[in-house]
């Protein structure tokens, strides 16, 4: 999962009543100090807590069905698109030859749904710490995952992803980090040492994707990662796409690989190779890929 807020109380929820749609309930978000955002609920479709983390499912008029985690809405059926075509067909399509895959997060399925649609895929393992956020996308959010659980090239482990990229001896062509924000035990999953054992995982060629925060609100998140990256790898950028849930404009994604040409594939390359994939995407095309590593002044300083 990808979002988490800046202290413990975060929330505020309005006439909550379960099982009922009341005709005026909202969820104030908090994520960043003196900063909020409210949320109209209607239908509460789901709501349980376990030892690792609070879930909710709601409906909303314009976003339809909304998952929440430890009160913070992570992904919504209305512009989930955008965050998982950008994080999976970018680098995909830049190396070119991908057949195994690990997305280490996720739990909401709609980033193995994305990495599937790549019919040269022949294996993705997905590592996720909770189950429970696995059973209920599974159960209640079937348009963002449009059971990608079910194929047969997908392994689930229910584990932590930190553990397991330091055990496992599988390599693969890309990994994905679709991972909380560095708050709690999350925070290991951008530390060096997290980064460093990703690379070992990695295939000759290998590319590593991981959320980097939004650079206007999460500005040090995004530089410390790149920092660690360019420690690691060859070759280490940042890329953006602009996902309408995330407040603060660009969604910063980070990108390490020591082969610097992957970065720098060309527009005809890459339309090529969309074309023999034969997905269908709403965000990503081969014109967005190249821009997303043209970055805007303000996020491009934070990598120097």
């Amino acid at each position: 999962m990808l979002r988490a807020a800046f202290k413990p109380e975060r929330i505020v929820v309005e006439e909550h009543l379960r099982g009922k749609t009341p005709a005026t309930s909202w969820f104030d978000e908090q994520l960043h100090p003196g900063y909020r955002t409210r949320f109209e609920t209607g239908n509460i479709v789901y709501e349980t807590g376990n030892n690792l983390q609070r879930s909710l499912v709601f409906e909303h008029q314009r976003l339809g069905r909304v998952l929440m985690i430890d009160d913070i809405v992570q992904t919504t059926e209305a512009d989930e698109f955008v965050y998982h075509e950008a994080m999976t067909h970018i680098p995909l399509l830049a190396h070119g030859s991908v057949k195994k895959v690990l997305v280490i997060g996720g739990g909401d399925g709609g980033m193995i749904e994305e990495v599937l649609k790549h019919k040269s895929v022949e294996r993705v393992v997905m590592v996720e710490i909770d189950r429970a956020v696995v059973d209920i996308a599974e159960q209640f959010l079937p348009s963002i995952h449009k059971g990608a659980f079910n194929d047969p090239r997908l392994e689930l482990v229910i584990a932590d992803g930190f553990v397991y990229a330091g055990d496992t001896d599988e390599r693969f062509d890309v990994i994905i980090v679709d991972s909380c924000d560095p708050v709690g035990p999350a925070a290991i999953l951008f530390s060096e040492e997290f980064y460093a054992r990703c690379k070992r995982c990695l295939a000759a060629g290998g590319i590593l994707a991981t959320q980097s925060g939004t650079p206007f609100w999460q500005a040090d998140e995004l530089r410390k990662t790149h920092q660690r990256l360019k420690n690691l790898f060859s070759d280490a950028s940042t890329f953006v796409a602009a996902v309408p849930l995330y407040a603060g404009g660009f969604m910063a994604f980070g990108w390490g690989t020591d082969d610097a040409t992957l970065r720098h594939v060309s527009q005809e390359t890459l339309e090529s190779r969309y074309k023999a994939a034969n997905i269908a995407t709403q965000y990503y095309s081969p014109a967005v890929h190249r821009g997303a590593f043209s970055l805007p002044p303000y996020v491009a300083k934070l990598l120097h």
